[in-house]
């Protein structure tokens, strides 16, 4: 990298919001393109504004003002585990630090509702074991409010994506959490 690009990068700064209804088409495009690339599932724009209060969006800000720079967000499965999902940064905000914020952002989140533990899919398992994250295996170690979540995705047979789950230290298990209602998990998967 020159030290032009290196001096240039140092100058932009990075925040982290929760997400607005006018962010809703940026967040819909970027993940749009990424799902494209085949490194993502798309979400359709209803199911974005349905649950837009899960999400956050980074913005770069530099010389040039302030511009979109990818989203994530913090859905809540039970009152023990919450998913990191829909984790995007932008084409043009490549390698400044803008998944790690997002992910800190979710994280920050999880421990201010009293969520213990994170899950995501992914096919990104090195940025997520670099955020803390480890592989699980899906055949056995999924939460029963995961399995929900999976058979309404029309990927559901043949997934191919990684499971992963980041305890959060310092959040206690929620006292008196009812057992989540039993998933229809597919025969053999405990």
């Amino acid at each position: 990298m020159t030290q032009q690009k290196v001096a240039a990068e140092s100058d932009v700064a990075l925040a982290v919001r929760p997400a607005s209804a006018g962010d809703v088409p940026a967040i819909f495009d970027n993940i749009n393109y990424w799902a494209q690339q085949g490194k993502m599932l798309v979400r359709p724009m209803q199911n974005i504004f349905e649950n837009l209060r899960d999400y956050f969006v980074a913005e770069r800000i530099d010389a040039g003002g302030v511009t979109f720079a990818g989203n994530g967000a913090l859905h809540v499965l039970w009152g023990d585990i919450a998913e990191v999902r829909g984790l995007a940064v932008a084409p043009s905000a490549q390698r400044l630090g803008v998944g790690r914020k997002l992910v800190q952002a979710c994280e920050a989140e999880a421990r201010r509702i009293g969520i213990p533990l994170l899950f995501t899919w992914t096919y990104s398992v090195e940025f997520f074991e670099s955020c803390g994250f480890v592989p699980i295996d899906k055949s056995r170690d999924l939460h029963p409010r995961v399995w929900s979540e999976c058979l309404r995705c029309p990927f559901f047979v043949g997934c191919n994506e990684n499971g992963m789950i980041k305890r959060l230290e310092g959040v206690p298990m929620p006292k008196n959490l009812p057992a989540p209602p039993p998933a229809q998990i597919p025969p053999g998967i405990h």
